[in-house]
């Protein structure tokens, strides 16, 4: 199967299993924009609070924040956002269209898809200009250059103007962390491949200070930490590779820059950057502030600086991983299936409850099951429509990993059939141990 036919697939079940839905769609749709639909923001709230449980809650030495989307426009200044967040764009003559002068070979010429921009006569292109990438509004009533303010276009800096605030308030000591999860905005020339890149995106990121001299060591243990993590989401080891960042690609704040790649149909692309920003932020706000923010060891008396080690993560991105990593068709007894093989971790639905028929009394207790799950904070699904084997194949695809069957025993016994999605075995067992069984499976 090909990468495009791959994507196409994943798109189109995306869509008809309720993950994710085309922005704007009954008016054509916004360009590489995306709304999270019912399966999908559960799977993405999984996501989130399966990092905050393992970066804050596990931790004691790494705090909380929510940081402002709108911020001082001096903030964007001292980062280097407003002077050097560009990208350099070029436009086609002939058909009007702009592309990124630093990745033509991988986008396709306006008229002939065919063609990589500027290839031949076709796709005529013009000197490139820098385009900055930050969206700009205004805030107040007045439109002017005086009342610009942007949509901020990454969660960090939230992290390094509360620095203190947060060393303070927490009473916390370097090394420590602060981390935060947040809604991030870029307008992208050239985004696409479905969430890979979009213009309004979330971020999982988590800026730890550390006194300089030790940034090489806790960059190495959050390096590992970090892959740890998303190999505990059930994503395959041998579709995960690291790649170090050489001289040439290093950003002006970086000392090293790792990014955690992933294997997607269209190639290996970045899902997390771990990176030594030294202290670039942390004296760049000083100097434009005026104010200090240099950490003071109450115990030993020192003063400096901190140095930065950054994991900064796509929540988009992890969530494409996981439905790339999950999604497989195989063929069982003769019919083809398509399934999506999700971590009961991540599982938007734990489990699906089917009474066999529509009578005696079956779809009454069914439901009661359900509900029950859904009182004890299991997501569950109750469904009578269809035969047995098209509710086990709709299952499948939403990425439900047990499908537990009330049938004429249950009346009998108190007992019901659960059917793994993976291995597609069978088991029975009493109705009242129901909870406790998934509770189980799900630590």
């Amino acid at each position: 199967m090909s990468s495009s036919d791959t994507m196409e697939k994943l798109v189109s079940l995306a869509k008809r299993r309720g993950y994710v839905f085309q922005s704007s769609e009954i008016y054509g749709g916004t360009g590489s924009v995306w709304d999270y639909g019912p399966l999908g923001i559960e799977l993405k709230r999984n996501v989130k609070e399966l990092w905050w449980s393992r970066m804050v809650h596990q931790r004691d030495d790494v705090e909380g924040l929510d940081a402002a989307i709108l911020m001082h426009p001096r903030v964007w200044e001292a980062s280097g956002h407003v002077e050097g967040f560009t990208d350099p764009l070029v436009e086609c003559k002939a058909c009007k269209k702009r592309f990124r002068q630093d990745t033509l070979a991988d986008q396709a010429c306006g008229r002939k898809p065919s063609v990589t921009p500027g290839e031949d006569a076709a796709c005529e292109l013009g000197e490139p200009r820098l385009f900055n990438l930050m969206f700009r509004t205004f805030m107040g009533p007045v439109e002017d250059a005086a009342h610009t303010i942007y949509l901020r276009p990454e969660t960090a800096q939230g992290s390094y103007v509360n620095f203190l605030n947060v060393q303070t308030a927490a009473r916390q000591k370097v090394p420590f962390g602060i981390a935060q999860i947040g809604k991030a905005f870029r307008n992208e020339i050239t985004p696409g491949n479905f969430i890979f890149r979009t213009r309004e995106f979330e971020q999982a990121e988590m800026q730890f200070f550390v006194e300089p001299g030790t940034d090489d060591e806790w960059f190495d243990r959050w390096l590992e930490e970090r892959m740890a993590w998303h190999l505990s989401l059930g994503i395959r080891e041998d579709r995960l590779r690291i790649h170090e960042h050489g001289p040439g690609e290093l950003a002006h704040y970086a000392k090293k820059a790792v990014d955690i790649e992933y294997l997607f149909p269209f190639g290996w692309k970045e899902l997390e950057g771990v990176h030594n920003r030294t202290d670039f932020d942390l004296r760049r706000h000083e100097e434009f502030s005026g104010k200090r923010l240099q950490y003071i060891d109450s115990g030993g008396g020192k003063r400096f600086l901190p140095y930065v080690v950054e994991t900064a993560v796509g929540v988009d991105r992890t969530v494409l991983v996981l439905l790339t990593d999950a999604y497989r068709e195989e063929e069982v007894e003769g019919e083809e299936r398509v399934v999506l093989g999700l971590h009961p971790r991540v599982a938007p639905i734990k489990a699906a409850i089917f009474p066999l028929v529509k009578k005696d009394g079956l779809p009454e207790i069914a439901a009661r099951l359900a509900r029950e799950l859904r009182e004890a904070a299991i997501p569950s699904f109750y469904d009578e429509s269809g035969s047995i084997g098209r509710r086990y194949r709709r299952q499948d695809e939403a990425g439900t990993p047990w499908c537990v069957t009330v049938d004429g025993q249950t009346a009998e016994d108190g007992t019901v059939t659960i059917r793994d999605r993976d291995s597609l075995e069978q088991v029975r067992i009493d109705a009242s141990h129901l909870e406790g069984w998934i509770r189980e499976r799900l630590r």
